[in-house]
C-alpha cells in the first residue's frame, strides 16, 4: 500500500511559553488557550501521513514532560525537529524531554530536503547564504517571529508570520510569489 505524504513547515510554536502571550501577534489569554489554538490549526491542515518540519523552539515548558508529550502526541503527522535555541538543556545538548519524543529522525541543527523538485535548506536561523543558494535552492527558517523580511528565496516559516495563520504550511504556500 502506498500513500502520498505532503510536507509542511513551521517554527517557533513555543508551546506553553507564558512570555509568548505578550508577543504582539499572539492574541491568546492563556498558554492553555494558545496551545489549543496551535494544536487545532496544525491538525486542521496536517494529515496523519504527512511530514511536518518544525524549525525550532517547539516548547518552553520542557520541565513538564507529560504536558510536552501530550501536545506532541496530539499533533498529526510525522514530525522532524530542526533544533532551535530553546530546544537545548545546555550548549550542544538537546533537552532530554525533546530527545525522548518520537521524532521521525533524530533532531538536528540543520537539514536539507527536496519539495516540488526544489532543494530546501532548513535551519532555525536565517542565513545570508545556504547550500545551493546561488543555484536556485530555497531556505526556510524560524527564530525571528515574523520580524525579519524574506530575502530572495529565503523566508521565515514561524507561526507568528502574518501569512501562515499559526499553522504549518506547504512549500507552495510558503513560496507563492517567490518562484
Amino acid at each position: 500500500m502506498s500513500f502520498y505524504r505532503r510536507k509542511f513547515y513551521t517554527a517557533d510554536s513555543h508551546f506553553s511559553h507564558q512570555l509568548m502571550l505578550t508577543h504582539p501577534g499572539r492574541p491568546f489569554a492563556s498558554t492553555e488557550e494558545m496551545d489549543e489554538a496551535l494544536i487545532d490549526r496544525w491538525n486542521a491542515v496536517v494529515g496523519d501521513n504527512d511530514i511536518v518540519y518544525h524549525l525550532g523552539d517547539f516548547s518552553m515548558n520542557l520541565g513538564d514532560e507529560d504536558r510536552v508529550r501530550d501536545i506532541f502526541s496530539r499533533l498529526k503527522g510525522s514530525k522532524v525537529l530542526i533544533l532551535g535555541n530553546h530546544d537545548y538543556a545546555k550548549v550542544n545538548k538537546i533537552h532530554p524531554t525533546l530527545a525522548r519524543l518520537d521524532w521521525m529522525i533524530s533532531p538536528t541543527s540543520a537539514l536539507e530536503t527536496t519539495d516540488e523538485g526544489h532543494r530546501v535548506y532548513l535551519s532555525h536561523y536565517a542565513h545570508r547564504t545556504w547550500p545551493g543558494s546561488h543555484k536556485g535552492s530555497f531556505h526556510f527558517y524560524g527564530h525571528s517571529h515574523g520580524n525579519l523580511p524574506a530575502m530572495g528565496r529565503s523566508r521565515d516559516v514561524g507561526v507568528d508570520c502574518a501569512d501562515v495563520g499559526y499553522a504549518p504550511r506547504t512549500f507552495s504556500e510558503l513560496t507563492k510569489g517567490m518562484i
